[in-house]
């Protein structure tokens, strides 16, 4: 090869084929709603009640769920950050993609091979038209083989940045993991909150209509009232009671699925749990610039990654139709006895240099190629999915916190209402003013409006538990990986430890 060959080669080895990848540019919008407004949230004189506004461009914390004031609460996403096994599966999936990339980086490198063989070799004098007896001697061979393929176009760079896409894309897919974990945790200690107050609302519901029942029956026995108030009294008390099974059964399961996010069995239940008046909403809330939206939420940026990987092996694809350039080398010694190895009359060597083109395969080459670039354009699309549901999530978490605060506000108001007008019913039947049945739809009424306001309550705490997942829940503001989403050091690999 001239050296004017040599140095077209290097000029073209410093420039990869196929496109370069640019990350997609944020949407352009001003805000996350259609009127770009995010409203404050009104308060209510009630746990969990509080106003809230929102903070434009806040960062968000990285412990965001301590937001709520809660030891419980704090301790329970500790304990699932520390336990979920789900948590150490991802941990160990992102370590196997950084060792791929690393592995892959070496094939920019050249490779170095070392043989030795010791062999007797019998030779019979036939072989060149001679009679005689046979020969019988021992040969002796090392060498040392050095070949170095030259990654002309890029090929190879464009394959390592593609595996370095999917290991960061793995990343990504970690801390989503993780986001989704503890945001799971909270909301369902919240409804594990909520659940224990609909129970006890009913548990008393139930013991307040156990009394009247009793109370009627003495009046009946007395002739002040008729056997059907009794009877509807007797329905209505078993309409509630029949209401307290499927909310039993609800906490129970809710419970097996807060032990398993916690990484326990159901029967390792301790029992901890939250208060849901004891619970404390954050009354300001960070909300992200949609600009920074896509570059807070992991399940977009792992969706760029993917894109960036598929754009790499367009380049991939395009290398492959190109020639392929290597060197290779070999030193060695052959001798007819060990002891006379690497004497000055045995050396072997060898130099190399090939071309490989490829010129028909039948278009596998051409087609490969198409099939890269519309994979690309497929991940680009999923990429343009992704970052519209982030915003979409955002939306709904905005409108949430701020229809939920009214919808709290209005049940807080009609338990009032419910209150009053079953005091008044119940007044009013006494002095003989109205019907029993009125006093059983006020009863009911009451009922409703009480249960009502109680997951009103739970959902504007898990309103908030939304809103700090859609933004991403400050993933960049912690540490989340530990030493198994890292490569192992070289020395404990070969120290033969797993």
């Amino acid at each position: 090869m001239s050296v004017s060959s040599f140095g077209l080669v290097v000029l073209l080895g410093a420039c990869s084929v196929g496109p370069d990848f640019a990350s997609p540019q944020a949407p352009d919008a001003q805000g996350y709603t259609s009127d770009g407004r995010a409203a404050s949230a009104v308060g209510t004189d009630v746990s969990g009640g509080d106003a809230q506004h929102f903070v434009k461009g806040r960062d968000i914390p990285g412990e965001w769920w301590r937001l709520f004031r809660s030891r419980t609460i704090n301790a329970m996403v500790s304990e699932a950050i520390r336990n979920h096994p789900d948590l150490e599966a991802a941990q160990a999936a992102l370590r196997a993609a950084r060792e791929n990339a690393l592995a892959e980086g070496g094939s920019l490198l050249p490779q170095v091979g070392l043989t030795a063989s010791e062999t007797r070799i019998g030779v019979s004098p036939a072989q060149n038209g001679m009679r005689g007896p046979g020969r019988i001697f021992d040969l002796s061979n090392t060498s040392v083989a050095v070949s170095y393929d030259l990654d002309v176009f890029g090929g190879e760079r464009r394959k390592i940045e593609g595996f370095e896409a999917a290991a960061e894309s793995q990343r990504f897919q970690f801390e989503a993991t993780q986001l989704a974990l503890t945001a799971n945790v909270v909301t369902t200690v919240i409804l594990d909150a909520s659940l224990r107050a609909q129970i006890a609302a009913i548990k008393d519901i139930i013991r307040a209509e156990t009394e009247q029942r009793d109370l009627l029956k003495a009046q009946f026995g007395l002739g002040a009232v008729a056997q059907t108030d009794v009877l509807l009294q007797e329905s209505n008390l078993a309409q509630s009671k029949a209401t307290l099974p499927p909310l039993e059964k609800a906490l129970a399961q809710n419970r097996n699925q807060l032990m398993a996010y916690l990484g326990r069995l159901p029967s390792q239940d301790r029992g901890e749990q939250v208060a849901l008046g004891d619970l404390r909403l954050p009354g300001e809330l960070p909300l992200s610039l949609p600009s920074s939206l896509v570059r807070q939420r992991p399940d977009v940026l792992a969706a760029e990654e993917n894109l960036r990987r598929a754009n790499a092996q367009i380049g991939v694809a395009t290398a492959a139709m190109l020639p392929k350039l290597s060197l290779s080398a070999a030193f060695g010694s052959q001798a007819l006895s060990p002891s006379e190895l690497f004497g000055a009359e045995t050396a072997a060597w060898n130099v190399a240099a090939g071309v490989a083109q490829p010129i028909f395969k039948g278009g596998s080459l051409l087609h490969g190629r198409e099939s890269a670039i519309a994979t690309r354009d497929q991940a680009a699309a999923q990429y343009r999915s992704t970052v519209i549901k982030a915003f979409q999530n955002v939306a709904d978490a905005l409108r949430a916190i701020q229809a939920d605060a009214r919808t709290l506000a209005a049940q807080v108001e009609a338990e009032r209402v419910a209150t009053r007008s079953l005091e008044i019913a119940r007044s009013q039947f006494k002095v003989g003013g109205t019907t029993w049945t009125t006093v059983l739809t006020a009863d009911q009424a009451y009922q409703s409006a009480r249960i009502a306001r109680v997951k009103a309550q739970a959902q504007r705490h898990a309103d908030t538990a939304a809103l700090f997942q859609a933004l991403g829940g400050g993933w960049w503001n912690r540490i989340d990986e530990g030493p198994t989403a890292q490569p192992r050091p070289i020395g404990e690999i070969f120290a033969g430890r797993d």
